[in-house]
Order: structure tokens, then sequence, then C-alpha cells
């Protein structure tokens, strides 16, 4: 089986026209797909008549060129993939398809939900630029149900707002996070990290985990928490560790209800992202490779 390849709005609607009446589902991505993206690729399959992968690369929530430079560009192999896990559409559009000339229109989320975490960190126009594309992408594909994965985190939380202002019937449909062996979340952007830097990297997981593991002790307080992470993340100096609301995203004095402990941290040239949500009542800790684990 293959996948269809359309690059332009006009064609996608057509070639999608008939095939509503058993369900759209929609997995938005950047292409470079890994083991995470197939995850929601077979959930949408399971689900839905219909499975339309994206494949762009936004540039307008990107804050440094430098990354979007770097960021890996496979369009070729992720075909195959997606063909692999069944999508039936691959929609790759240009960036003047996306942002044609004279394009002046911003979907900006306003509150905390925008201002904090990557919010805080890499600038507000980061997320105008995300819910900007997400935006014109639910409306170019018009899905049933859209899928992400539970690392990005405050995307989903963003886009969550957004869909619901806006009124896009859709719905969105949250995955755990994929990790690998070691426990290190699943992103495009690992292929650029060292081997050396990779070894490095697993102190992330662990340092989550250690936090997991203090919290199923009783430990409940924010800071306490974060300052665990931190001591566990072997010399990596991160950008973040914050503990708020897994909702709201706002801050908060105890853990008395679902919470995000969200962190970012540079490793070698690479800037890495990752969470747990911590419920009280539920264990629901990272597992961690023999290996990996030994070193905690």
């Amino acid at each position: 089986m293959s996948a269809r390849i359309v690059r332009t709005v006009a064609e996608l609607r057509a070639v999608l026209a008939p095939r509503r009446a058993d369900g759209v589902g929609f997995v938005p991505t950047m292409g470079a797909l890994h083991e995470g993206h197939l995850s929601l690729l077979r959930a949408a399959r399971n689900a839905n008549g219909t499975v339309v992968l994206s494949i762009f690369v936004n540039p307008t929530q990107f804050g440094e060129a430098a990354d979007l430079n770097a960021y890996p560009r496979t369009e070729a192999a992720d075909v195959a993939l997606a063909a692999e896990a069944g999508v039936d559409v691959v929609f790759a559009p240009s960036v003047a398809e996306m942002y044609p000339n004279g394009f002046a229109t911003t979907v900006s989320v306003g509150g905390a939900i925008t201002g904090t975490l990557e919010g805080a960190e890499r600038g507000r126009s980061h997320f105008d630029g995300v819910a900007t594309v997400v935006a014109k992408l639910l409306l170019a594909v018009q899905p049933d149900r859209a899928y992400f994965g539970a690392k990005d985190a405050q995307q989903v939380v963003v886009v969550r707002r957004m869909v619901a202002d806006l009124g896009i019937p859709v719905e969105i449909v949250t995955r755990p996070t994929s990790r690998d062996t070691d426990g290190l979340a699943r992103s495009s952007r690992n292929t650029r990290l060292s081997p050396d830097d990779r070894a490095i990297a697993a102190a992330i997981p662990r340092a989550l985990r250690a936090a997991q593991d203090a919290f199923a002790r009783g430990i409940h307080e924010p800071q306490s928490l974060t300052n665990t992470v931190r001591a566990e993340l072997d010399g990596l100096d991160p950008e973040y560790v914050e503990i708020v609301d897994a909702d709201s995203l706002d801050p908060i004095d105890e853990v008395e209800r679902p919470a995000l402990l969200a962190l970012a941290v540079r490793v070698g040239p690479v800037r890495l992202i990752d969470n747990v949500v911590l419920t009280p009542g539920v264990d629901d800790r990272i597992t961690l490779g023999t290996a990996e684990r030994s070193h905690a």
C-alpha cells in the first residue's frame, strides 16, 4: 500500500471529500518520523477510515534560524514509514502554500498557558506560530480526530484551548509519550545527539523518575520535587524545571490534583524537553532500561 502525497490544500480537500463518511484521523508532524509518530499513526489507523499525515517544518515557531536550518528533513523516508503505518494521504505543503504572499493573520492564545514553560523561554511568538499553523492544518484537513503526543504537553494544552475557543469541530486525542529503552523521550532532535551526548541525555528520564519516586513516597511540595530533578541531572543546567497545574499550567503550592512536571535542557547542540504528570493516587512512573537504571 502506498500513501498519496498532496502538496496543496485544494488537492487535499478534493482527495478527502469522498472519504469523510468513515471518519478522518490526522497526525500533524514536522517530519523526521520516529516510533512516537508511528504510535500516533497506529492509533489514528485503528479509529478512522482515512488517516492523514502532514509533514511541514513550520518556520514561524522557531526562534533560532540555526535550529530551523538544522531540523532534519527526510521526506522520502517519512513517506515510506507512513505507508507502512497505513497512512492514506500525506499532506506535504510548501512554505508558500501555508503562508502565501500577503499572509497577515496570527492565531494567538493568551494567558498562563502560553506565558510559562516554553513560552517563557522561547517567547510568545513560539506559540503564536504553533497555534497559527495547527489552526491552518486543521482547517485544511477538517479531521474528525487529531492526534498529539504527551511529550509536547504545553502544546496540547494550547491546541485544546484554541480548538475550544474557535469552535473547531475536531476531537483532540493525546497519546502517552513514546520512550526509548533508556527512558529518553523520542524526538526528531535526538538524531542530532552524538553517542556521548546521548548517554548524557539519559539523565533526563532518570531525573524525572527520581521525582516520581519521591512523589510516590509522599513528597508533594513542588520545590522539593524540582530540587530532586535538578540534583539528578548529572551536571546538566536546565533552562527550567517547573511543576504547574496539568490543565491550566498555573503555579501550584502543593500537588493535590494532576500536575505537570516539565523541564527543558540543552545537551550539546540540542535542546530537549520532557515531562511527566504527577497524579495523587496514581503510580505512572517512567520505565528505565537495566543499564540506565544502574546509573541512577
